[in-house]
């Protein structure tokens, strides 16, 4: 049987581009080649998109370094063209063009917007090129925090209280310290309650956000906002849950079938032992090792645990999952269940909650990739 031509996209316009360079080179390192011949594609950062760069295969972040695609000496610029479908793809050497061959399937191995965020996959469908992953619904609905939530609400999911501010008219020349009273008033009446979590609607990897503890601090408050807007000028502020963060991994690779879940699993912050105020960031995520550890299955009861499946495989249904996602929920002490956000592609390094998740359920890295790639195969 011959191999199935695989387009790995990685990188990108965002700012999870280096996460997106690892959970690539996991993959790439872990998909099965007697099956499929994987092309990597790199998207520089200012979404050039490139083949022939550097071999992301080497990349990690043992060394504290985070990778980037750059064009170098040899790489060649990629050029689509849409109405040649699985067979636009091509390499442009000065004048002239080559072709990847007929491309079977695209990985988008892509975190946070121009990836994630449904932009990506309307291109692959107006190229009628099947892709791994959510479609454009899912993925756009769920890269905007304030409409998974949306979502959620409707299908009768709990989400966290919060209100939702749009950032493009403060006052840039105070950092938003001008309207600090303003902002204050509308947490206030929204009945938030402290601690209070502030956050960009549209970004990953726990970019810009601010957790803000002094009950009536505008200037705290505005400071907050002011930083998460850097990233998104649509802005949440939420509050704070008195609860475990639970991770689930969802999986349906083909079209129409019913999604299955995995063993729920947890992040446990070692840094907690501490520093109780801790939270999980971008370097308690992907730079600091000693940071956190993952636990799966999560401890706890068994019931809390299936129902904590069943949540992520209803909010999965709800948002028109396909593919793959994580379901991020709190499990509150009287055992409750309520959905914090959901990643249409999560971490993929092979020891990212997703992976791992599935391993502890019984599938390994390597099957699991295969899985998602044979799904969409025609």
């Amino acid at each position: 049987m011959s191999k199935k031509r695989i387009v790995v996209l990685y990188g990108g316009k965002a700012d999870e581009h280096p996460i997106s360079c690892i959970s690539a080179a996991s993959v790439l390192n872990a998909i099965d080649t007697e099956r499929f011949e994987p092309i990597p594609v790199g998207i520089t950062k200012d979404g050039s998109w490139i083949v022939d760069g550097e071999d992301p295969r080497g990349w990690n972040l043992s060394n504290g370094t985070l990778p980037e695609v750059k064009a170098v000496e040899g790489s060649r610029e990629v050029v689509l063209d849409i109405a040649l479908g699985q067979d636009g793809f091509f390499a442009k050497t000065g004048d002239s063009l080559e072709s990847f061959g007929h491309v079977d399937a695209v990985f988008p191995v892509l975190h946070g917007p121009f990836g994630e965020d449904g932009t990506v996959q309307g291109l692959l469908e107006m190229m009628n090129v099947p892709y791994v992953g959510c479609g454009v619904l899912a993925s756009a609905a769920c890269m905007d925090k304030h409409y998974t939530k949306v979502l959620l609400a409707a299908a009768g999911i709990p989400v966290a209280p919060g209100i939702t501010l749009d950032a493009r008219s403060y006052d840039k020349a105070s950092e938003f310290a001008a309207n600090g009273a303003d902002i204050l008033a509308q947490v206030q009446a929204a009945g938030l309650q402290y601690p209070l979590f502030v956050k960009p609607s549209r970004a990953g990897s726990s970019f810009g956000v601010t957790k803000v503890e002094h009950k009536g601090d505008a200037a705290e408050l505005a400071a907050a906002v002011f930083e998460a807007s850097k990233h998104d000028w649509r802005v949440l502020i939420e509050q704070g849950i008195d609860g475990r963060e639970i991770e689930c991994a969802v999986l349906a690779p083909k079209a129409g079938e019913q999604p299955r879940v995995s063993w729920p699993g947890e992040i446990v912050l070692d840094s907690r032992a501490t520093d109780e105020d801790s939270f999980y960031d971008f370097d308690s995520k992907y730079m600091d090792s000693s940071a956190s550890h993952v636990e799966v299955p999560a401890n706890l009861p068994k019931e809390t645990l299936e129902r904590v499946r069943q949540t992520a495989a209803k909010a999965f249904v709800a948002v028109d999952g396909m593919g793959l996602s994580r379901v991020d929920s709190f499990v509150t002490p009287d055992g409750n269940v309520m959905v914090n956000e959901i990643n249409t592609m999560p971490g993929f390094t092979s020891i990212s909650m997703y992976p791992k998740a599935w391993e502890a359920t019984g599938v390994g890295y390597s099957a699991l990739i295969t899985e998602l790639i044979e799904g969409i195969l025609r």
